[in-house]
């Protein structure tokens, strides 16, 4: 009889501690920040959220295109994470939406079909969350930095030499790595002139832009130098949006005097996307129905790599951010946001999206002081696909290429090779291995990472145990 009684207290204290206020801050952090919301905050969020807006939108167009579906999609997947990590994320500074790794990992697995990419999404979200509730984030660790480091300059090698059919002009090049290499050495005197010479100065602007961002002013400089280094400031955060604005400008010029001198994007959906559950089957054109066991077999290792990808990309991303601005993040409420972020995501046609580092540091240089700024972020998009969706289908393709070469360039940085080979050189091979192998396959770069890691690990500590054993023995 105590037993049981003691039980049910217990039991009580529990469901108590579940219901309690601080538990419900745990899982909604937005109730931590509002109540102690302040007017001068809300100042920073607009600029900030304003700011990455303007950047958002022609990124996003960039990265449907890298994901190999209708630019349209881009925008879907970029303003869903504004609003649900503003009520459920951690970090102030981290930005969700279409990413260049990601949309390169989805390309690889939808086959350009949007029924694919939207579910795909779903079921991404679905085992984000189900990680999030089984606390399973300690899984991410396995991962190690050396394979993550040769992905990410694999990808972004990837991601830029396959921009290069745009810039030349060429279409139906083959995806493979090697073979649009080859082709597009071999179909380069059919290149297009128009989209070349756009291309190239998109590039040069771009360039340019970047390398005068750092000119600063110092304390003693006069008001009119700090005032023309604020509008310098403008110019670079907006840099990718000029270059769109402008390039679609000189296009839509083209096309209204009979010259179609450019590649243009071409007709786009228009308007909001329509609010639906993620499609389970598909039927094809030639009325044949494809279920949702065979869309899973078909997405195969996408299901493990992608979910887990996102993760690794979104955490790191927020880990960084919350050191540099000295506040604490908690991993596994946002390893919930991002995977509730695809699951609401795919009832709005969005493929899987993760923290972006170039849109989150653009973020916490405009000074963003609480999630808010992703609402905003969130609203820019909304209303670009409610009014300027006709006007997208000027935008020169050559132009969206410059923007995503120039994006994903500094990921492409192979000086952490040399510093790991100073380090020992142990990390150096799963490097190598993630590396080389993922302009073969994707999954099949970061699955021979971990396999080479692992085992990397496994012969230290073996050699480590062996070494102790070997003291305790001659003692």
């Amino acid at each position: 009889m105590e037993f049981q009684v003691e039980n049910t207290w217990h039991t009580k204290d529990r469901v108590m501690a579940c219901c309690s206020y601080a538990t419900l801050k745990a899982r909604l952090p937005v109730l931590k920040w509002l109540p102690r919301y302040r007017l001068a905050w809300l100042h920073m969020d607009l600029i900030a959220g304003a700011t990455v807006g303007l950047t958002t939108v022609p990124m996003a167009l960039a990265y449907a295109e890298v994901a190999g579906l209708p630019v349209q999609y881009g925008l879907y997947s970029a303003f869903m994470g504004g609003f649900v990590y503003c009520i459920f994320g951690t970090a102030k500074d981290l930005a969700l939406g279409p990413t260049g790794i990601m949309s390169l990992l989805c390309a690889s697995h939808v086959h350009h079909d949007p029924v694919y990419a939207v579910l795909l999404t779903f079921l991404c979200g679905v085992i984000q969350v189900a990680m999030a509730l089984l606390k399973l984030g300690f899984l991410l660790d396995l991962i190690s930095n050396s394979v993550i480091k040769g992905f990410t300059c694999a990808a972004a090698v990837t991601i830029g030499f396959g921009q290069l059919k745009n810039i030349l002009g060429l279409r139906d090049i083959p995806h493979q790595f090697f073979l649009q290499i080859y082709h597009n050495l071999r179909r380069m005197p059919e290149s297009r002139l128009g989209d070349v010479t756009l291309g190239l100065l998109c590039l040069g602007l771009l360039v340019m832009l970047m390398r005068i961002k750092n000119v600063g002013h110092g304390s003693g400089d006069p008001p009119a130098l700090g005032h023309a280094h604020v509008l310098l400031r403008c110019l670079v955060t907006a840099r990718c949006a000029l270059v769109v604005i402008g390039g679609t400008a000189v296009a839509y010029a083209f096309q209204a005097s009979g010259q179609g001198a450019f590649t243009i994007m071409g007709a786009t959906s228009q308007g909001l996307p329509p609010l639906r559950a993620p499609p389970f089957s598909e039927t094809t054109s030639e009325g044949a129905v494809i279920t949702f066991g065979e869309i899973t077999q078909d997405l195969g290792a996408g299901l493990v790599v992608i979910p887990l990808m996102g993760l690794l990309e979104s955490i790191a991303i927020a880990k960084a951010f919350a050191s540099q601005n000295d506040y604490q993040i908690d991993t596994n409420q946002e390893v919930f946001a991002i995977g509730l972020t695809n699951v609401l995501g795919s009832f709005v046609s969005a493929y899987p999206v993760t923290g972006s580092f170039g849109r989150s540091a653009v973020n916490s240089q405009t000074g963003v002081c609480t999630p808010l700024g992703g609402v905003v972020t969130g609203l820019i998009v909304l209303l670009s696909l409610a009014f300027l969706m006709p006007l997208f289908r000027y935008v020169p393709k050559a132009a969206l290429a410059a923007v995503i070469i120039c994006s994903v360039a500094p990921l492409a940085d192979l000086r952490v090779a040399q510093e790991m080979w100073k380090n020992g050189g142990m990390d150096l091979v799963s490097f190598l291995v993630t590396f080389l192998a993922s302009f073969w396959e994707v999954q099949y770069g970061i699955v021979g990472g971990v396999a080479i890691s692992g085992v990397i690990h496994l012969f230290n500590s073996s050699r480590a145990k062996l070494y102790e054993d070997s003291r305790t023995y001659l003692c």
